[in-house]
């Protein structure tokens, strides 16, 4: 009986959950003008990789693991077998990464790099569940300095991105699960866009 009784705790934990997640996409799903947010973003990228430039991304901890899955998604394949397109995550070199952040600050292992690849005409996705990491912002600031479009991927409050993104797609949550599934779905909504604008029009 005790068992059974932890199970039945147990499930209605995980089916409240699923709900949360659920309710979240919906808000996302009745937000025109975030859906038209989404849109231009994937008509940003896709003129930037039309004109040969790249589209990169940062984030931290769940956020990098977002920025990487994204960049993979375009630079390898996400449903069309089609020619690579320049996306990259700017964390992938641990070596660059630890050594920045001792040398330096954790800061500006972000800007350093943006620095260093960014091009005008270049596209920069920030990801920041508060939209405050301040190597974000700092990646941002440089970003715009060098002539790149930004975009933003945060929670609903949009935070100290709201300053630095030209795009700026807000999750309708402020919880970190919540923002950082909506950002996935995001993600490959873009990528998706991407791949019919550029490889079937």
């Amino acid at each position: 009986m005790r068992r059974l009784t932890y199970l039945c705790i147990a499930m209605t934990s995980i089916q409240d959950l699923i709900r949360s997640s659920i309710a979240t996409k919906e808000k996302l799903l009745l937000d025109q003008t975030m859906q038209e947010e989404i849109r231009k973003v994937a008509d940003a990228c896709i003129q930037v990789f039309r004109s040969g430039g790249k589209v990169l991304f940062c984030g931290n901890g769940g956020s990098a693991a977002d920025a990487q899955h994204i960049a993979a998604e375009l630079s390898g394949r996400f449903y069309t077998d089609r020619d690579p397109l320049y996306a990259e995550a700017l964390h992938v070199n641990s070596s660059y990464l630890t050594a920045v952040a001792n040398d330096y600050s954790f800061d500006v292992v972000y800007s350093r790099m943006v620095k260093a690849c960014g091009r005008k005409g270049d596209l920069l996705v920030g990801i920041s569940t508060s939209g405050n990491s301040p190597n974000i912002i700092k990646a941002l600031q440089e970003a715009r300095s060098l002539g790149m479009t930004t975009v933003g991927m945060t929670g609903e409050k949009g935070g100290k991105m709201n300053s630095y993104c030209h795009y700026l797609l807000k999750s309708p949550s402020t919880d970190t699960p919540r923002i950082q599934e909506t950002h996935i779905l995001m993600g490959h909504i873009i990528c998706q866009l991407i791949e019919e604008g550029i490889f079937q029009s």
